[in-house]
């Protein structure tokens, strides 16, 4: 058990950063962090020697309800779906480790398809304990701290249903001037293939994805769109992308939303 290892590191005269290094190099660098290793020590140093997890006493099981919540700007399911990837991309350099944050993720997407006996098993695997119910605050095992953000969780009661009419024109509409007629190189996820897309400088990246989806069949809000490393908005017109010639846009493509999840939030 981690944390009797870090009492006998204690014990035998170690510092915080030379037991951190010690599991490190034994169990991996995403095995615990630093900074918890530190706040463990300084529980020993105050006669602490609990390992039991304080959270893990008042644990409840996971609540079996959605999450009800209003956007302060309204999304479509395509912006909501990359602001998720944003934040679960991002996570681990939060504080925390990986596989926690990993089985977060995965325990997340199966309460959204309301699988609670799947999330569940998951959060019992990678003992998370969630004291409130609900995984807007949960801990590990060590006692780390995990907020995920509640448009992680659940749809916002004002989701912009995709080609439902409700877009707005900047985000779809043709712009008046077209600018210059260019070719873009795109690079599929779903066949590492390359394919050819004509556009307008003016074009907007929604636009663009409209057009590769009338090329390709792949619906606007299944795009995520990269190119030097950061992900291209909808409303970001192609010329501001400053894509060179011979350069390579790539297009993330995420599964279909299933049927169960997609039920919950109209």
């Amino acid at each position: 058990h981690l944390r009797e290892v870090l009492i006998f590191c204690f014990n035998m005269k170690k510092s915080a950063a030379e037991a951190h290094q010690m599991l490190s190099n034994t169990y991996g660098e995403a095995v615990i962090s630093e900074r918890t290793c530190r706040k463990w020590f300084q529980r020993f140093k105050n006669g602490d020697f609990d390992v039991e997890d304080r959270n893990t006493r008042k644990n409840h099981l996971l609540c079996h309800e959605v999450i009800r919540w209003k956007s302060d700007v309204p999304l479509t399911e395509g912006q909501l779906r990359s602001k998720r990837d944003e934040f679960w991309d991002t996570a681990p350099a939060f504080d925390g480790r990986k596989e926690i944050w990993d089985a977060l993720r995965a325990g997340a997407t199966a309460a959204e398809a309301q699988d609670y006996q799947l999330a569940q098993a998951i959060l019992d695997g990678a003992n998370i304990s969630v004291p409130n119910g609900f995984l807007t605050e949960c801990y590990d095992e060590l006692g780390t701290r995990y907020q995920v953000p509640i448009y992680c969780l659940s749809y916002p009661i004002n989701i912009v249903k995709e080609d439902s009419g409700r877009d707005s024109p900047a985000d779809c509409s043709e712009p008046v001037d077209e600018g210059t007629e260019q070719t873009l190189k795109l690079r599929l996820s779903t066949t590492l293939g390359e394919v050819k897309l004509p556009v307008y400088s003016n074009d907007t990246i929604a636009v663009a994805k409209k057009k590769l989806q009338s090329q390709e069949g792949l619906e606007p809000s299944r795009q995520r769109w990269f190119f030097g490393g950061k992900l291209l908005g909808d409303k970001m017109h192609i010329e501001e992308a400053k894509v060179q010639p011979g350069y390579i846009i790539q297009v993330i493509v995420n599964p279909e939303k299933s049927d169960n999840i997609s039920g919950k939030t109209s």
